[in-house]
């Protein structure tokens, strides 16, 4: 499978692919990469890994595009669902295969490496003032000065804590930096409970998570310089070294996405997680949101810093019914449409029109996130992004689970990033 998709990037990056490239809308109504200023009008694809489940397919197909079907009757949406485990590989293969859905979903650092490649399409610059977006949150819609996507929803990585554990302990304040995380983490590691619980989310985030709030970066502004290999990148990695050594984080303690986390339970008095858990203890455990018994904060170290995450919705450069495809870019990006996604994911919304939504004020993991969007950092940033993060885990992992150290660990990583963007 790797090789397989190594093959289909390495055709595409050669140009094979470009020419070959045909869209998945049917029709004639307009040439493939043809102007978006007609009606909108045809038959489209969209490709989304959200909208998940039973109830996300009745969000999506009933409500958002039974809206989108009252304003533009002409255009059928047809919907390709699929999970963010495979979206990369089947954004690559139709890229490669010249059948590319007209209306794309996919991940904040992946606008650059599908743009680079002329998958997708620039979009109307006056979308990025249609609505009042959180000033971070178009960012990673950007490339080479253009906007490419527009933000559905937001997926922060914040830590949430049981407030009955430090009171139990004596602790008064959540930590301001890597010092006092460390302590108050060995404080509260007893009896079979960890401290901290910084696994339970991927590793690649994770660690990302840690380094913006060391103050490093991971690339340069115009993406072709590795920056994450400095100190800043290395005592990021250590640190889950130390908490591992004093015994206040395991990773092999670390649980499944869905499963009750270990805060839930009580395993963990601390733990790095996402907005998402509010709706996730909702259903599981009550309780510890009627008796307020879980709080939050922002990661902070040299700064504070919340990695941002999410789904963005762009528009194939090689749509037969390009006005069709804006159309529903747009529409998919409406305060309305936003707001559903977000209730369904427990996800954070980027618009300011829903700062004061009932959602956002009732689920307090959410509204931590919109009160911290100027600490809000994104990965990607390279053309060269969809090999690189795909490296993260099993390098850095290694470090952890292993005797290799963090140094090394992040020298080899930053060899490989250098590689993959000297391919580019």
């Amino acid at each position: 499978m790797e090789l397989k998709r190594r093959s289909l990037l390495a055709a595409i990056g050669a140009g094979t692919a470009a020419a070959a490239l045909s869209g998945c809308g049917t029709g004639s109504s307009s040439a493939a990469g043809g102007s978006a200023d007609g009606p909108a009008e045809g038959e489209i694809t969209l490709l989304t890994p959200i909208y998940e489940g039973a109830d996300g397919k009745t969000l999506l197909e009933k409500q958002i595009l039974g809206g989108f079907r009252k304003k533009y009757p002409d255009v059928k949406v047809n919907v390709d669902y699929t999970t963010y485990a495979q979206l990369n590989e089947k954004i690559t293969t139709g890229l490669a295969g010249g059948l590319l859905p007209d209306v794309l979903m996919m991940g904040v650092g992946w606008i650059p490496p599908f743009a680079a490649k002329k998958a997708i399409a620039p979009l109307p610059e006056k979308f990025a003032t249609a609505h009042d977006y959180e000033k971070r949150v178009l960012e990673p819609s950007r490339y080479d000065g253009k906007l490419y996507a527009l933000p559905v929803v937001l997926d922060t990585r914040i830590v949430v804590y049981r407030k009955d554990h430090f009171a139990e302990a004596g602790i008064k304040k959540t930590p301001a930096n890597w010092a006092e995380l460390r302590a108050i983490a060995k404080q509260l590691t007893k009896s079979g409970r960890i401290g901290f619980d910084p696994f339970s989310i991927d590793l690649r985030q994770c660690w990302e998570t840690f380094l913006f709030a060391n103050g490093g970066q991971l690339f340069s502004e115009d993406g072709k310089k590795v920056l994450f290999t400095d100190s800043r990148g290395v005592e990021a990695l250590q640190f889950f070294k130390d908490l591992s050594k004093d015994g206040s984080a395991d990773y092999t303690k670390k649980t499944d996405a869905g499963a009750p986390s270990n805060v839930q339970t009580g395993k963990a008095s601390m733990m790095m997680t996402t907005s998402a858990l509010w709706e996730q203890c909702r259903e599981q455990s009550p309780d510890l949101l009627k008796n307020d018994t879980l709080g939050c904060f922002v990661l902070a170290n040299r700064r504070p810093a919340m990695l941002q995450g999410g789904t963005l919705v762009s528009q194939s450069a090689t749509s037969k019914h390009p006005s069709a495809a804006r159309a529903l870019v747009e529409y998919l990006s409406t305060p309305e449409s936003i707001l559903g996604a977000a209730k369904q994911r427990g996800s954070v919304p980027g618009l300011k029109d829903l700062n004061e939504s009932g959602y956002v004020k009732e689920n307090k993991f959410v509204d931590l996130s919109l009160q911290n969007m100027s600490a809000a950092r994104s990965e990607g940033g390279t053309a060269a992004w969809m090999e690189i993060r795909e490296k993260i885990k099993p390098t850095l992992e290694p470090a952890i689970v292993g005797g290799q150290s963090a140094k090394d660990a992040i020298a080899e990583l930053g060899r490989l990033a250098e590689a993959a963007i000297g391919r580019m």
